[in-house]
């Protein structure tokens, strides 16, 4: 067991994209800073062309308003303990991912995300199989969403409203059934910073898989397809889950899936 101010900063190997790091963080502390987004502006016309193409194969795709963001840093606080600093700022969905499909923009530009890592009481991992209708179509990670503006309060981006907004919309559940960890364990990985919020379910995997399922096949287009149970590393489908997801999950797994302290 870690001693009290000790957190992880793991460098593990990761997929075509390289390396991932892992690090315990205690605080995150995000502003929102509007500003124009000059590749939106500059590239207009082919992030149109591709969101036409693309809302031809996906229909169900909505062009909504989401966070990006364009700076960060992990400073130390008097205790020894990490905090996330960052500043987002405000765009159209098609412009993320026209940004995606097109290439780097020259800006310092990143996707830095809230994900609910949901466990049952018997510690096994709960992931959710997207469905065939959405942009992630047939990959398998835990529930979470680019923020919106919806998580910005006084000037900050609150990430954890938004991982609990996603467990509940994705799954059913509430965050208030699940033992909410304090910290975040923070996933970095070439333009994705994803921050991972333990919640621990009462309900063993199965149970909570039962559960979840069941509230999927009362929605007609519901965000996931089916519940996938994460025991040991040989459960992981290495072809459909992110590299950064797969790299958590080890890590996790390999510490006996000890949530961190912060």
């Amino acid at each position: 067991m870690r001693a009290e101010n000790e957190t992880r900063d793991n460098v593990v190997k990761g997929g075509a994209s390289g390396a991932v790091r892992i690090v315990d963080v205690a605080e995150l502390d995000l502003a929102f800073e509007p500003r124009p987004w000059r590749f939106a502006k500059t590239h207009a016309a082919s992030i149109a062309a591709h969101w036409e193409r693309l809302s031809a194969e996906r229909p169900t795709v909505y062009n909504g308003r989401v966070l990006l963001m364009r700076r960060w840093a992990l400073a130390r606080r008097t205790d020894g303990k990490l905090r996330l600093e960052g500043a987002y700022f405000e765009a159209n969905y098609a412009d993320f991912v026209g940004w995606r499909a097109i290439g780097d923009s020259g800006e310092p530009i990143l996707n830095c995300l809230a994900m609910a890592a949901l466990r049952g009481a018997d510690g096994a991992f709960l992931l959710g199989e997207m469905a065939p209708h959405t942009m992630s179509s047939g990959q398998i990670y835990f529930p979470a969403g680019a923020p919106d503006p919806n998580d910005v309060v006084d000037g900050k981006v609150d990430l954890d409203a938004s991982a609990r907004r996603e467990l509940f919309e994705e799954t059913g559940i509430r965050a208030e059934e699940t033992v909410v960890g304090p910290a975040w364990t923070v996933v970095f990985a070439g333009w994705r910073i994803a921050c991972m919020k333990p919640m621990t379910l009462t309900l063993s995997a199965a149970e909570a898989k039962a559960r979840i399922e069941a509230f999927l096949a009362l929605d007609a287009l519901p965000e996931l397809r089916r519940i996938h149970i994460i025991r040991r590393a040989s459960d992981i489908d290495e072809a459909r889950t992110p590299f950064f997801v797969s790299a958590y999950l080890r890590t996790m797994l390999e510490s006996g899936g000890r949530a961190n302290d912060g």
